[in-house]
């Protein structure tokens, strides 16, 4: 099973697995346009591998208990997830409820039916700065603690709403490439290289374990907006706006923090973090106050939980402002 199997990562997954002819593979996708792109992409690269096409959300544990009753997975690649950064600043909640509640429900589901989850992750769940950071870092500890397979990546170029694909599109409309900051730095790979990852991580016989890209040098974004401009229109002169970190940015992220050890896996370009996990009771209790926050539309109180799960966690002032502008919603 793929979750998300309609975003860039997991559409490249899906065909690519195709080639591995599985008995069957199930695409779950919550977006209807997402899923009928996914489908034509299958029909147009001939794959043969059976599908079985699943349009719905992870947080519907009735459909994914359908699915697993039906089908029997044994490998669930966890894609779906709310990834842009300023967005999820301003719904916060909504982040909390599709990365945290729903891969708790996932991984509650794939784990009575026997099945393995490996969870597509991201380089902002170090030290966030984000919502979409804390809330993913949170998504790792429950993966984790399940006996499950969490893979950080960093920026996959290509994806929908990559900076790359940003860039290219403002370099050909002629109009200034927009840098959030000058010292900005980011750990890149290609969406191959992210699915070859996968892939591996889900062929190690290893559970629990917190694997990344052993890559060892970060580049410049501005850097990269340069080299992009030199490809694609050589001759013109590239201007570039700086407009300052957003809420939930960070000048630098990192694939782990400076103090977890790793070691490198043998094969595959990658490394395992030696990363602590939360004791079980400890987040079954946090993931039980998140669910009433949520359900009381209690952003502060919802903030407050999660800063217990991800103690590193610092909300930004634009959604510590939120949590002060809508308190819980009132039930007469």
């Amino acid at each position: 099973m793929i979750t998300g199997a309609g975003g860039s990562i997991g559409s490249a997954l899906a065909l690519r697995l195709a080639t591995l002819m599985p008995p069957v593979l199930l695409l779950l996708e919550a977006s209807e346009r997402g899923l009928y792109n996914l489908r034509s992409a299958w029909t147009a690269a001939g794959a043969a591998c059976p599908i079985a096409p699943i349009l719905g959300s992870v947080q519907d544990r009735y459909l994914l208990e359908e699915a697993f009753t039906a089908h029997a997975p044994r490998i669930v690649f966890h894609a779906a997830a709310f990834k842009h950064v300023p967005m999820m600043e301003e719904h916060p909640l909504q982040a909390i409820a599709n990365n945290i509640i729903a891969t708790e429900t996932l991984v509650s589901v794939a784990s009575s039916h026997g099945a393995r989850v490996v969870l597509v992750s991201t380089d902002k769940a170090v030290e966030p700065a984000s919502v979409m950071g804390a809330t993913k870092r949170v998504a790792e500890q429950i993966v984790l603690t399940a006996g499950g397979t969490v893979v950080r990546l960093g920026n996959v170029l290509a994806s929908h709403g990559s900076v790359a694909g940003i860039f290219a599109q403002q370099i050909a409309q002629g109009a200034p490439v927009t840098v959030t900051d000058p010292a900005a730095r980011r750990f890149f790979l290609t969406i191959d290289e992210a699915v070859n990852l996968l892939i591996f991580a889900a062929a190690r016989p290893v559970n629990a374990a917190l694997l990344a890209p052993d890559l060892t040098a970060s580049h410049s974004i501005a850097e990269l907006a340069t080299f992009i401009a030199r490809e694609i229109a050589p001759e013109s002169q590239l201007s570039i706006d700086f407009i300052g970190l957003r809420p939930g940015d960070k000048q630098m992220e990192r694939l782990w923090p400076e103090g977890e050890t790793t070691r490198p896996v043998s094969q595959g370009g990658m490394v395992s973090i030696q990363t602590p996990v939360i004791e079980e009771l400890e987040l079954v209790r946090g993931l039980d106050g998140l669910r009433a926050a949520l359900e009381n539309r209690d952003l502060a109180r919802a903030l407050g939980h999660l800063r217990e799960l991800v103690p590193d966690y610092i909300p930004s002032q634009a959604v510590q402002a939120l949590s002060r502008q809508f308190g819980p919603r009132v039930c007469t």
